[in-house]
């Protein structure tokens, strides 16, 4: 099992408020709709429902991650159903104040060992995206 972390990003939002707009993920889809066209250009192809995220990217294709579990309010865990390999994401929230956030997202998969030096770098880079796209779409 190897685990890929983003950076902790800081969101101006009380923790309970944060949760809740993630724990239904059909709320990000409006946010994500409004966002001007260059930003949306970067973030790439993702769909949200209630309890589900779909990513289409060139390397993968699609990837859906399913809401798998909810430990209000700090952390949502979300499973694939459609993945080349076994693999969870975390999303963590931990108070910063009454106001702010700290927010991490956590991928651990299960791939062999020989090819982490390969596949690593893009977990990696998926990890730092996803927990900059929930950072974006928390404002």
């Amino acid at each position: 099992m190897a685990t890929y972390k983003s950076k902790p990003a800081k969101v101006n939002r009380n923790i309970n408020e944060l949760y809740e707009r993630f724990s239904d993920m059909s709320r990000l889809q409006s946010t994500l709709d409004e966002l001007p066209a260059e930003q949306r250009s970067q973030i790439g192809d993702i769909e949200f429902t209630s309890d589900s995220l779909k990513i289409v990217t060139p390397q993968v294709g699609e990837i859906k991650f399913v809401i798998k579990e909810k430990i209000a309010p700090n952390k949502i865990v979300f499973g694939t159903e459609s993945s080349p390999v076994p693999l969870t994401m975390e999303v963590c929230m931990t108070p910063d104040g009454d106001q702010v956030t700290e927010v991490e997202t956590r991928i651990d998969v299960e791939i062999p060992a020989i090819v982490r030096p390969i596949i690593g770098p893009q977990l990696q880079k998926a990890a730092d995206k996803f927990g900059e796209l929930i950072t974006g779409l928390s404002l």
